[in-house]
Order: C-alpha cells, then sequence, then structure tokens
C-alpha cells in the first residue's frame, strides 16, 4: 500500500460512514472500521493532515486556522455518548496560511476560519485511523456552488502540499442516498449502486485513460450509470474531486466492500 509517486505524501479518499455510528459499535460499519484502522500502517507518518470534509459548504474555500478547533457534533437523534466524542487534534495555523496563499495564488478565493471546528467528516475517521489525536489537522471547506471543475481545480491549487510530508484526506462516501440508506431491503442485490461503483472505480483506476479523459468523466459524473440515485446532492462525492486534482493521475482501490449495506469504494494516490 505504499504504490505512491517517490517523495510524493500520499492523497486518501475514504467513506466517513453515518453520521457518528462508526464509533458506536454499528455493525453495519465494521468492515470500513477495519479499513480505517488497517489503512495508516502503510502510510508514512504525517506531520501534518489536511482533510476536506462533506459537511462543510462556503462560497469560497474556508480553511481552519484555529491553535484548538471545537468538535461539531452535525448530527441528530444519536445516544448522548454520540455527542461525547472527544477528538483533541491541534489546528496548524503555519500550514492553513500556506494553503491560503496555495489557493489564492492559484487563483481559487479563499479565507481563514479561525473560528471554524472539526465536523463528524473529520473527527469520526480520524479517532478511527489516528486516535492518539498527535497530528495537527486543518480542514478545508468545499464550494457551495457543487462544482465539479472548481473542486478539481482547488485540488490542483494545492498540489504542492505532496512534498510536505502532509497526508490529504478527502471524507465522504461514492454512495450517499438517504432515503435509500434508511429504507433498504438488504437481501435485494442494488444494481443501480453497484453500476454507479463499477463506472466509479474504472474512472479512477484505469491507468490506460489519460489524465484529460479522467478529468472530464469525474466533471460529468452526473451522466454516468444510476449518477442521481447514488448521489441525489453529490456534496458527498465531492471530496474526491479535490484527492484527483491533487494527485491527477490514477488511484489505486483500497476498499471495496459494503457500508450500511451499500457497497462503497476507497481510493488511495
Amino acid at each position: 500500500m505504499t504504490d505512491k509517486p517517490e517523495n510524493k505524501s500520499p492523497v486518501l479518499f475514504i467513506p466517513h460512514g453515518g453520521g457518528p455510528l462508526p464509533l458506536l459499535g454499528d455493525k453495519s460499519h465494521q468492515e470500513m472500521i477495519n479499513f480505517l484502522k488497517g489503512i495508516t500502517s502503510g502510510l508514512h507518518t504525517p506531520s501534518a493532515i489536511l482533510i476536506i470534509s462533506a459537511h462543510w459548504e462556503e462560497d469560497k474555500v474556508n480553511i481552519t486556522s484555529g491553535e484548538t478547533p471545537s468538535l461539531i457534533y452535525d448530527y441528530h437523534g444519536f445516544p448522548e455518548e454520540a455527542y461525547n466524542i472527544k477528538y483533541p487534534a491541534l489546528g496548524h495555523p503555519e500550514l492553513a496560511n500556506k494553503i491560503f496563499n496555495l489557493l489564492q495564488g492559484n487563483g481559487v478565493d479563499a479565507t481563514l476560519n479561525n473560528n471554524r471546528g472539526f465536523d463528524h467528516g473529520v473527527f469520526v475517521p480520524l479517532k478511527i485511523m489516528y486516535p492518539k489525536a498527535n497530528i495537527p489537522c486543518v480542514q478545508i471547506s468545499l464550494l457551495n456552488n457543487l462544482d465539479p471543475e472548481s473542486h478539481i481545480k482547488i485540488g490542483n491549487a494545492l498540489s504542492a502540499l505532496r512534498l510536505d510530508n502532509v497526508l490529504t484526506i478527502g471524507s465522504g462516501f461514492t454512495f450517499h442516498n438517504l432515503n435509500t440508506f434508511f429504507n433498504q431491503d438488504k437481501t435485494i442485490i442494488d444494481e443501480k449502486n453497484i453500476a454507479f461503483e463499477n463506472w466509479l472505480i474504472n474512472t479512477c483506476t484505469d491507468n490506460k485513460i489519460t489524465e484529460k479523459e479522467r478529468r472530464h468523466e469525474l466533471i460529468k459524473w452526473s451522466d454516468a450509470p444510476f449518477a442521481r440515485y447514488c448521489h441525489p446532492r453529490e456534496e458527498h462525492l465531492l471530496p474526491l474531486h479535490v484527492c484527483y486534482g491533487l494527485a491527477n493521475a490514477p488511484a489505486k482501490l483500497v476498499f471495496d466492500k459494503k457500508v450500511i449495506g451499500k457497497k462503497t469504494s476507497s481510493y488511495l494516490w
């Protein structure tokens, strides 16, 4: 799992599951939990983590710049323990400033946000991957225009971070149809889910297609088979576009199993 380009830090797109459920012992997340626990053993320990979560959207790219970000329990209806989860990772103001300068210098409008905390798309997977919370983190927002090309350009602008031992994580989900999650018959094979996943896996990993073609396919993702069934709204897919923009290369498929009864995938560059 160390096939990353020489001297370049890895870029990883992961599913983060449903709210706090991965931290509450939910059995439908067990394969994902096992994956997140295991993936870090094949990565060099980063000096910092940059994470793009599906749960923060702004009209320009916002960057957490506080030294001790709080946690945002941005979910509802869970047991009290879900609101007492701790993940005391420090922020990294110096990295935040570098990210701001890279974005602005490459034509991407950005702002530093000293007050924003880490949402569950950050602290839930990181508590599984790096439970000691001893690696400083910076989170950046998605753009609320949800434009796929703009998110690839965000990644392009940040590609220099791969020379700085910064692990970049896109935290989302390759399937995110909430109505289907909660109203599914798990004994029935979901052919629509499988068709979209097969398209996405091929698009992200096929080293026979050019990067121009791959970029085009990701920009036009909504033309893929059953795309809008899998993503009625695309915020959980767009962290993958940022990851691709950083790497501009075919990915390695590192997870291809079910979470909450739906096939989902994870990619490493």
